[in-house]
């Protein structure tokens, strides 16, 4: 028997992990940490949120669309001008 095919015991048939992995590679992908530019920003995203991520380590998603583990001060970075934009644009409509 060979190892060299997907899925449990190098079976190379449809079904068995195959499908396990590749619905854990979808989900990886949906919950992927985005590197670049948001990194220099501290983004908007509900307190409760915050604090969910605080106690599981699941990542969380800002207005702009980042996603992130939270993990520093967000004091010491400038607001993401993206969040910020869209914050203001929530604010004015509630004020209407």
């Amino acid at each position: 028997m060979s190892d060299t095919g997907t899925g449990f015991g190098g079976d190379t048939q449809g079904g068995g992990t195959d499908v396990l992995d590749r619905e854990l590679e979808r989900l990886l992908d949906d919950e992927a940490i985005e590197p670049g530019d948001h990194e220099r920003f501290s983004h908007y995203v509900p307190k409760n949120k915050i604090m969910e991520s605080a106690l599981t380590g699941k990542p969380v998603k800002a207005l702009c669309g980042k996603k992130w583990t939270p993990g520093r001060d967000p004091e010491k970075f400038p607001v993401c001008p993206t969040c910020k934009e869209i914050f203001q644009k929530m604010q004015e409509r509630e004020g209407q």
